[in-house]
């Protein structure tokens, strides 16, 4: 007479020391994901913030004529220029670069021939939360040769960083001794626009 074979599950007790050990696991490695968290988030961010910089760029110079990068509070009719946002329009200068802009027309449907000649917008809220935005600038205008424009016509181009961090509540950058990488975006008067990292020395390829 065939015996039937014996059949043996999972018992309590091995589950339980699997999800005990699961928990030890999670304890140890719990305190590094916020800080990879908002690492990831910052370099989001930062890329982003260079890509729309890089477009403006290179529409200045397939259109030969000068095209903004601008930071804005919303992208919304209620829009405003902004220093520590990171909602990014990209238009076209229609007229003086001081005056002309695209505040409280920021929801206005992207149009090369429609003022105020949006070609492209991006939302903050596309990279996540818990990022701060700290720029020298709150524009970046670019001409038909790729170089930056003066805001003012009585000064020259000059250096533009923005620097992308955690926000107050979502840890301290690295060179604060903190455990997040914080990242610069740094545009020459030349155009040329990198991302770069403050916490590393002179001598490394990412230094600032």
């Amino acid at each position: 007479m065939l015996s039937r074979p014996h059949q043996r599950g999972v018992t309590f007790i091995e589950v339980m020391v699997v999800l005990v050990i699961m928990g030890v696991l999670m304890a140890v490695a719990a305190p590094s994901f916020g800080p990879w968290i908002t690492g990831t988030r910052i370099r989001s961010t930062a890329e982003s913030v260079l890509a729309g910089i890089q477009y403006a760029k290179s529409e200045a110079t397939t259109r030969n004529t000068q095209v903004r990068f601008q930071l804005t509070s919303n992208l919304g009719n209620t829009c405003q220029r902004s220093t520590n946002r990171g909602n990014w329009v990209v238009d076209i200068v229609d007229a003086d670069a001081t005056a002309d802009s695209v505040e409280n027309k920021c929801d206005v449907a992207p149009s090369d021939t429609t003022a105020p000649s949006i070609l492209q917008v991006r939302s903050a809220s596309e990279t996540g939360n818990g990022v701060a935005i700290a720029a020298g600038a709150s524009q970046v205008v670019f001409n038909g040769l790729g170089r930056q424009v003066p805001i003012s016509p009585a000064t020259t181009a000059s250096v533009v960083t923005i620097d992308i961090t955690p926000a107050s509540s979502a840890g301290s950058c690295v060179a604060s001794g903190g455990k997040v990488t914080c990242l610069r975006i740094v545009v020459s008067p030349g155009g040329l626009a990198r991302m770069c990292n403050p916490a590393v020395s002179a001598s490394d390829p990412q230094s600032c």
